[in-house]
Parts: C-alpha cells; sequence; structure tokens
C-alpha cells in the first residue's frame, strides 16, 4: 500500500525571545504512516459525548478516507490548553493542530506559532467562503488567515414568558424601543426587563453595532471616531438609561452577589438576557419547567447584530506534516464532520447545514439566523486588554459619574494605543 511521507525541512520562530525550532513538509512517499497529532477541549467540564464522536467515529472516518495519516486527539482542561500552548512554544513542542479559542489566534499568530494558510493551503479560498463571515473574521490577524472556524456561537435574545406575560407582551422586544417599553411595563413588578453579567466586548458590543456604531475602522488603526461616535453611544446609552431606571441589575457592573444570569431568567427574577445555545441543556438539567424563549438581538439604527464565540482549527508552524494537517482541516469543514459534532453539541459554522443542524435540534435555528450577521470582536493579541478597558471605562457611566461619551472617548484613546503597537 502507498502511504504518504513528509520530509522535514527545519523552520525557526522567535517567540518573545525564545526559539522555537519547527519543520515544513515537503513530500515524499515511506513506509511508515505519517501521524498528526491534534489539541483540543471538546471534553472539558466532563463533557464526554463530544470526544466520543470525535475519537470513535469523526477520526476514525478521516483515517479511513486517508490512508497513511492518522491522528492522535489530545484532550485537555480548557483553562489549561492556553497555558500549555504558551510552554509548549517556547520549549518546541508543539503538535500538528490546535482547538484554538478564537480569542487566541490573533496572539499566537502574531507570535508566529500559527501557521499563515491563505496562499499556503491549497482550496483554502473555497472553504473560507463557505462558512459565516463573522466567523472568519475571527481568524485574521494583520491582513492573513491563521485557521477556519471549527465551531461557532453567538448570543441571542433569551426571554422567559411568565415575565413577559406581566408585562402584557407576546413576544421577546424586537427593538431597542421594545426593550424601552418592556421595562417600563415592569416597573414594579420586581422583575428586571434585562441583565447580562459584565461590560466586555462580548456584552457591549451587540448594543454598539445594532446601534449602527464599531469599535474600531475596517483597516484597524484607530477606535477614536467610532467607539465614542453618535451610534456607539446611543447602543450603551440604552442599557446606562435601563439600569439607572432599576430594570437591568447591578449585575452588569460586577456585583458577584446578585443572581445570575442563567438561574435569573428561569426563576422569573429576569424576563430577558443574552445567552448561547449551551444554556438550553443546562436549563434543562436544571430548571425542567423552564421554556427558554429565543429571539434576535433587539435592533437598533445598525440592525440586529451579535457577536461570534466559538473556536477555530489551526496548524502551528512547527509542523512536520502540513500537508497531512491540511487535508484534517478540509475534512472538519465536511458535513460529516459539522454535523456529527452537531449532534454533540456544537453549532455549524458553514450556512448550508443550518436547516439539517435545525432537524437536530430545532432550537439552533435561532442562532444559526444570528449568526448570518454576528460579528467578531476586535481580532488584535490584546483583546484581552480590550475587555478591562472596557468594564474600567464603563462602570463609571453606569453609575453616573461620568457620560457615555466620557466612558468611551477615554476607552477609545487607550484602544488607539494598543492598535498603534500593531502597525
Amino acid at each position: 500500500m502507498r502511504q504518504s511521507h513528509f520530509v522535514a525541512a527545519v523552520a525557526v520562530t522567535v517567540i518573545g525571545g525564545m526559539v522555537l525550532a519547527g519543520c515544513a513538509a515537503t513530500g515524499g512517499t515511506a513506509d511508515e504512516p505519517v501521524t498528526v497529532t491534534f489539541w483540543g477541549t471538546y471534553g472539558n467540564g466532563g463533557n464526554s459525548a463530544q470526544t466520543d464522536v470525535l475519537e470513535n467515529e469523526l477520526i476514525p472516518a478521516f483515517e479511513e478516507a486517508n490512508p497513511g495519516i492518522e491522528v492522535d486527539y489530545v484532550d485537555m482542561p480548557y483553562d489549561g490548553l492556553k497555558q500549555k500552548l504558551t510552554t509548549s512554544a517556547a520549549g518546541g513542542e508543539l503538535p500538528d493542530l490546535i482547538r484554538s479559542d478564537i480569542g487566541w489566534v490573533a496572539q499566537f499568530a502574531e507570535l508566529g506559532v500559527f501557521k499563515q494558510l491563505d496562499g499556503e493551503m491549497s482550496g483554502f479560498d473555497d472553504l473560507a467562503g463557505a462558512v459565516y463571515p463573522g466567523t472568519l473574521e475571527t481568524t485574521s490577524w494583520d491582513g492573513h488567515y491563521y485557521g477556519l472556524p471549527l465551531n461557532t456561537n453567538t448570543r441571542v435574545l433569551v426571554a422567559n414568558q411568565s415575565a413577559l406575560d406581566a408585562a402584557g407582551v407576546s413576544s421577546p422586544p424586537g427593538t431597542f424601543d421594545d426593550l424601552r417599553v418592556l421595562a417600563d411595563a415592569l416597573a414594579g413588578k420586581g422583575i428586571a426587563a434585562f441583565a447580562d453579567s459584565g461590560l466586555n466586548a462580548w456584552n457591549v458590543m451587540p448594543w454598539i453595532w445594532s446601534a449602527g456604531g464599531d469599535i474600531a475602522d475596517e483597516d484597524l488603526t484607530t477606535s477614536t471616531g467610532y467607539l465614542d461616535s453618535d451610534a456607539s453611544v446611543a447602543g450603551v446609552q440604552l442599557l446606562v438609561d435601563l439600569y439607572q431606571e432599576g430594570a437591568i441589575p447591578n449585575l452588569i457592573t460586577g456585583n458577584t452577589g446578585a443572581t445570575s444570569t442563567s438561574d435569573g431568567l428561569p426563576s422569573g427574577e429576569y424576563a430577558t438576557i443574552l445567552d448561547g445555545p449551551w444554556m438550553q441543556e443546562i436549563w434543562a438539567g436544571q430548571y425542567p419547567d423552564f421554556t427558554p424563549v429565543y429571539a434576535p438581538v433587539p435592533a437598533g439604527d445598525g440592525g440586529s447584530i451579535s457577536v461570534v464565540g466559538g473556536e477555530s482549527i489551526v496548524v502551528t508552524e512547527a509542523t512536520e506534516h502540513a500537508d497531512a494537517a491540511y487535508k484534517f482541516v478540509e475534512f472538519t469543514q465536511s458535513e460529516e464532520y459539522q454535523l456529527g459534532m452537531a449532534k454533540a453539541g456544537q453549532m455549524t459554522v458553514k450556512p448550508e447545514f443550518a436547516a439539517a443542524q435545525a432537524e437536530i435540534a430545532p432550537f439552533y435555528e435561532a442562532f444559526s439566523n444570528q449568526l448570518e450577521t454576528a460579528r467578531a470582536r476586535l481580532p488584535i493579541p490584546q483583546a484581552g486588554e480590550v475587555d478591562t478597558i472596557l468594564n474600567t471605562e464603563l462602570v463609571p457611566a453606569f453609575e453616573g459619574q461620568v457620560s457615555v461619551k466620557e466612558a468611551l472617548t477615554a476607552a477609545a484613546e487607550q484602544i488607539d494605543a494598543l492598535l498603534a503597537e500593531n502597525q
């Protein structure tokens, strides 16, 4: 039997002053099969369903279709993967493939750990063109793409119908104005119109985008003029007004003693929240009598736009088997892989599979529809610093110490400095 073989050419990457030795595949033949190592977090939190599907169905199917390539999957705790990735990169002990959090892609691309795929991987453009645009954006850095979306999620509005009934409304608020109406109707009833658990980009960008604002220009050169624009101010002002009226609890400003959104919604303490598809299973177990009502993010002048979450499949610069790794990356975009993981709770990154996914679990439809317009957070290595800036500057605005305009202007100036570091 003919089998693939790859002759290695050594490549060296410098990471923070440390040398990372890697290899690039050049192609050839040999008697031994190629083994690609794949690090991931599918079993995070004891989720054996996803690892079972991967190891017992999907990887065997790939290996059968690609004789001469074996995949060695290594599962890790989610919190430990980034640390392992960092230390292993410094020591030159990286795998071929990683299921990376989307927030890590720009950081490790800048460090030279993740391999650029556009212009390098055959068929990349076709694969990239088939996924939700917002998910593809999460794999970008400095004008190039360093992975492909592997699984995705987004936040939609989730409502408690009993709370809506108490307000005399039949359906979740579809617009900013509808949310204000809901808040007025619930005043004095002991039910918050909306709740969220922070002021990170994950929390506030859906409101800013939906209002028609943004956090930076398309080329990622400036935040000033975008984050502090009238439209961006309007998106945050909606939340501040409702907070100061008592229609949003202080969970949003960091009160760790407040009722969590996961408990406050099913208990009827909160009428609406923004959350992701993972909550369906959690509520089914913890609140079996609660039926969540899913709806789009309330629309403002910019439409209904939410934020993209999920993981990407990336190839490391250290791989000695780039061609084999590319084959597995391509396989992860297939119907077999995407829908196989959908059955285990992972949302597909491809619109063409959305209908089939909804047949597996009908509630996915609301999330698939939202993904049509969902966007990525700033794809820069300092994304964590952006979250800190937003939280730090916005809390005083919610507490009435500064205006929303002043808070966003201060945040934009600090984000400008981060963007300048990347030019």
